[in-house]
């Protein structure tokens, strides 16, 4: 079978199954377990699916992974670029900074101030375009271009970011939970927002109301490893009392 004909197959049984197996597929079609994983790789870009551990599942553009970043970009932007507004502060107190390909992180971003003394490390391909009239240094990551995302991920990714420390770290998530910690819908990009807190001195979570209390696909984050989070309202007092305690000092 071509490789364009079995990636229809593919899609057609997600579509039936809403999840699929590297093995199984593998044995279904007679190729390599890398072949389908290669697959797997082209279908995440467009936007199909996301990978998970040993397979991958269909999106049902119901969380917003499958939603190209321009699309994204203008979802809740008003709450987004409150919480770059109010972090803004303590931002450009900080002269390295790593931060990941979301939407939010971007806004956040533009307001660094304008100085070749800020460093930033991303995984984000639109950072390039979006600080290019300013004096701040940019290092990209490398790695697998995802160009829904507009993001950069594997192996190479997750070795060059070892190779830095910085004073801070940018993320954002799909959920935030008091239980369930921070998640995300993408294992792929999880992955990569866990070695990038390896190499942070602090940790800022920007995560807007509508994804407080919620939880997505794959846990990435505990609370415990957060210094600030983001907000763009008051939280309720629970959430509140838990920073007090907690000493994750809370922006909105």
């Amino acid at each position: 079978m071509a490789a364009k004909d079995r990636l229809i197959a593919i899609k057609e049984k997600l579509r039936a199954e809403n999840k699929v197996v590297v093995s199984e597929l593998s044995n279904q079609f007679q190729v390599t377990e890398e072949t389908i994983r290669r697959d797997l790789d082209k279908l995440e870009s467009e936007g199909v699916l996301t990978r998970t551990f040993g397979g991958a599942v269909l999106n049902h553009g119901t969380h917003g992974e499958g939603i190209h970043f321009y699309r994204r970009a203008a979802i809740h932007l008003t709450e987004k670029k409150k919480m770059a507004k109010a972090f803004a502060d303590i931002l450009a107190t900080k002269f390295t900074i790593a931060a990941d390909a979301s939407s939010t992180v971007m806004e956040a971003l533009k307001l660094l101030p304008d100085s070749s003394d800020v460093t930033v490390l991303t995984t984000s391909t639109e950072v390039f375009r979006g600080l290019a009239h300013t004096n701040i240094n940019v290092i990209s990551t490398g790695g697998i271009y995802n160009k829904n995302s507009l993001s950069l991920r594997g192996q190479i990714a997750m070795d060059n970011i070892r190779k830095y420390h910085v004073d801070i770290l940018l993320i954002s998530c799909k959920g935030v939970d008091l239980e369930m910690g921070v998640t995300d819908s993408n294992e792929g990009e999880a992955i990569i927002k866990k070695v990038m807190v390896e190499q942070a001195s602090e940790v800022a979570l920007f995560a807007d109301h509508f994804k407080m209390n919620k939880t997505a696909f794959t846990h990435f984050l505990d609370l415990s490893q957060i210094d600030y989070l983001i907000t763009d309202q008051k939280p309720d007092e629970e959430w509140i009392r838990f920073c007090e305690e907690n000493h994750i000092q809370l922006v909105y």
